[in-house]
């Protein structure tokens, strides 16, 4: 009995060595390569730039003051539409002192010139009506009356305009109503009541009491890099692709290349513009940031594989052409192709292969 469990496990134990020989044996072999197989298929395929940029107004109107003092009133707030003419603000004038000073004292000047014409007017009156001076003195007499009376007036309106901004005849052109020039809607407006405000000048732009837009006529404004911008031209059609705005894509022409680059992030950029066509219904703020997406070349309903299929030598590209009829035995001839378009995925076969036929792809 002894001697029969010795030669079982020796059985047993040379079984175990056999298998162990025939598992490493095995393992040591090469492994069959298996291959992706990819169909060559019509495709489209579409060479395109995308540019970043923004949305915003093709004008955008800053209404300055013509006069500095504080802002009194607002009557409309960011967001209001506006015609032309429209009063957005008021400026209360707070006078200069020298100016206040000038003004006064050529108003105490004038009405001391206009009493003496008055009186010198009284006398030649007088002696023209006894004969004792000619038409022409009187005339003359008469004409410097109405010249002293006319800058009485035109002194105490001075006065009014350093004192208020505003004359007494002049008030519905006064300049401490600040109007709106174009009509559109109000973007912003920053300032409040109580601020001063300056008006424009030889040495100063003047505070901008709101920015007014046409919000019915809007661009895209970005760039693209000068590897592109070759490619590109007026008239192009674009897409244009804003974040706020999802599911929506806008239709686009491109109007505007910028002869000159400007150094961005290392790399020469070229501005670009497109007029935009927004569809009723969808509502666009100024300032949104949107993609701009032009069709550089296009192929349409033509044969293509992957481009990891595409083997390229030089000037020369070949495939891996599957011949067994099933994937368990993949055997392939390496043929010459002809490709054309790419877009990073796929790739334009213009000659070499069918329709329906199998290439080789990456490994499994």
């Amino acid at each position: 009995m002894k001697k029969f469990l010795k030669i079982a496990l020796l059985v047993l134990l040379g079984l175990i060595v056999l298998g162990t020989f025939a598992f490493l044996y095995q393992k040591s072999q090469p492994a069959e390569e298996l291959y992706e197989l990819h169909k060559v298929e019509k495709a489209d395929i579409t060479i395109s730039t995308v540019a970043t940029g923004r949305v915003e107004p093709r004008d955008e109107v800053q209404i300055k003051p013509q006069i500095s003092g504080i802002i009194s009133e607002l009557y409309k707030q960011a967001g209001d539409m506006v015609n032309q003419g429209d009063i957005i603000a008021k400026v209360k004038v707070i006078p200069d002192m020298g100016q206040l000073n000038a003004a006064e004292s050529r108003v105490r000047l004038a009405q001391m010139s206009k009493a003496q014409a008055e009186t010198d007017l009284e006398r030649m009156q007088q002696l023209y009506e006894k004969k004792l001076v000619s038409a022409e003195e009187y005339e003359k007499t008469l004409l410097a009356t109405k010249q002293a009376r006319e800058e009485v007036k035109s002194a105490v309106d001075n006065l009014q305009i350093v004192k208020e901004g505003i004359t007494t005849n002049g008030a519905n052109m006064s300049s401490t109503l600040i109007r709106a020039t174009v009509s559109g809607l109000i973007l912003d407006i920053p300032v409040k009541v109580g601020n001063s405000v300056v008006m424009s000048n030889t040495f100063n732009d003047g505070t901008t009491i709101a920015y007014v837009a046409n919000m019915n006529d809007l661009i895209f404004r970005g760039n693209v890099d000068e590897t592109e911008v070759g490619r590109i031209y007026e008239g192009l059609p674009v897409r244009i692709k804003i974040g706020a705005v999802e599911g929506n894509e806008l239709d686009a022409t491109l109007e505007y290349v910028s002869p000159k680059s400007i150094a961005q992030g290392g790399a020469n950029q070229f501005e670009i513009k497109a007029a935009i066509r927004v569809p009723e219904g969808i509502t666009i703020r100024s300032g949104y940031s949107a993609n701009a997406t032009m069709v550089l070349n296009k192929a349409e309903g033509v044969l293509s594989v992957p481009e990891n299929a595409v083997e390229f030598q030089g000037d020369s590209t070949f495939v891996y052409l599957h011949k067994s009829g099933n994937n368990s035995e993949q055997i392939f001839e390496r043929i010459p192709v002809k490709t054309g378009l790419s877009d990073g995925a796929r790739i334009e076969i213009k000659s070499g292969l069918k329709e329906g036929q199998e290439v080789r792809g990456l490994k499994k």
